[in-house]
């Protein structure tokens, strides 16, 4: 067994900005521990510790049964990073064989790369051992001509994208999903980047709600019924439709990004949060190393513009992790995962370690005094949830 801090400490910030580079750095190193020998000490991984799950009791509305899942944006080569087939199935593969049976994507990843990618793995999976969501809001069609380099997929799929947030439109769209993966149903479907902030859109975000509440919303529920798919929701950047959306419609489940991490996570305890517990909707996180950030990536919420507050709190927050024996990245995870509200994390990976990284952070013990201290800092917000007892706690619903 390795622990995380010889895996990772201080590794997570290089490569975050110079101000965060000379703050925080050191050399990872490797150590091996005998298979047999259980860690049991602070900041150091138990192997034989299983990923969290959800309680199975069906008191309520759909959930995951899996908290630790896979995010797809990396397989569809975001970042403007090209993988090769062959990397992402070895990836795809390392999550399979680490226990990850949650696996998210979209039709938007790479313009249907991820999807393919993750049917190269699941195609060849019993349909009943995983859990797999994807999203509607866009259809896919042929074209010769490349996307503008607006958006940051490498080497994406020869195809265009037009918005459709009708009936018609998200049936379809659902049935290309489910023949590019090559599966038979969904469990999961969000609808897709109804946001201010998705900058096609602006404030015609209004214009598209407003189709997805004849069309989407309805037709998603209807599929539902006919179980079709098991459950349905917002995929999303930004809360605003979950706002307008829990009082004219029936959602299950959302898939919050960039709204709930170490980082930045106050508006999502103050009202997202509060909003769906009343109702019984749990959300998926999204983007909990806040697009690679947390990582050790030089990049925030998919932007290269870092904001100098958040360089300034991975700081702090990353020197009292080194003294608590862990690193940030690790406490970033368990963290996002934490809240009753949140039925599961997606963060993304590339690689084969990446994912092993992640799966193991899952894994590590993390001393309650490191909790603690951020919160005596005011690092955290007071009224956060934190990970209590063993990392891979059961959580109930509600």
């Amino acid at each position: 067994m390795m622990t995380r801090r010889n895996l990772l400490q201080a590794g997570a910030a290089l490569g975050v900005g110079s101000a965060v580079s000379s703050a925080a750095s050191a050399q990872a190193l490797k150590f091996q521990m005998s298979s047999g020998e259980v860690m049991k000490t602070r900041g150091q991984v138990d192997a034989t510790e299983p990923l969290p799950v959800n309680d199975t009791r069906d008191d309520g509305r759909y959930r995951p049964k899996y908290r630790m899942g896979l995010g797809g944006l990396a397989a569809g080569n975001g970042f403007n990073t090209v993988s090769s087939d062959e990397e992402i199935l070895g990836m795809l593969n390392a999550a399979w064989d680490s226990g990850i049976r949650y696996f998210d994507t979209a039709p938007f990843y790479g313009l249907s790369l991820s999807e393919r990618r993750y049917g190269d793995l699941l195609r060849n999976k019993k349909r009943e051992d995983y859990v797999l969501s994807s999203k509607v809001g866009r259809i896919l069609t042929p074209s010769s001509k490349p996307l503008p380099k607006k958006w940051h997929w490498a080497n994406p799929s020869p195809f265009h994208y037009k918005y459709d947030y009708t009936a018609g439109g998200t049936r379809r769209s659902v049935e290309d999903s489910l023949h590019r993966i090559g599966v038979s149903s969904l469990d999961i479907v969000f609808i897709h980047d109804l946001s201010p902030q998705n900058s096609d859109m602006g404030e015609d975000w209004i214009k598209y709600f407003d189709e997805a509440v004849k069309g989407a919303m309805p037709e998603l529920t209807k599929m539902r019924e006919e179980g079709m798919i098991k459950a349905w929701g917002f995929g999303i950047n930004s809360p605003h439709a979950i706002y307008k959306a829990v009082d004219v419609a029936d959602p299950d489940i959302c898939l919050l990004a960039l709204q709930y991490s170490i980082l930045d996570h106050q508006q999502a305890l103050e009202k997202t949060f509060p909003l769906l517990d009343e109702r019984g909707i749990s959300v998926v996180i999204g983007a909990p190393l806040n697009g690679g950030f947390l990582a050790g990536r030089d990049r925030f919420n998919y932007s290269s513009k870092i904001p100098p507050a958040m360089k300034e709190k991975f700081i702090s927050i990353d020197a009292i992790a080194k003294k608590h024996g862990i690193d940030i990245k690790t406490a970033a995870l368990q963290f996002a995962e934490a809240p009753s509200t949140v039925s599961a994390i997606v963060p993304g990976a590339r690689t084969a370690q990446q994912v092993e990284e992640n799966i193991a952070s899952m894994k590590v013990q993390i001393p309650e005094d490191f909790w603690s201290e951020l919160k005596a800092k005011n690092l955290i917000a007071q009224e956060a949830p934190t990970p209590r007892g063993e990392p891979a706690q059961k959580k109930v619903r509600g």
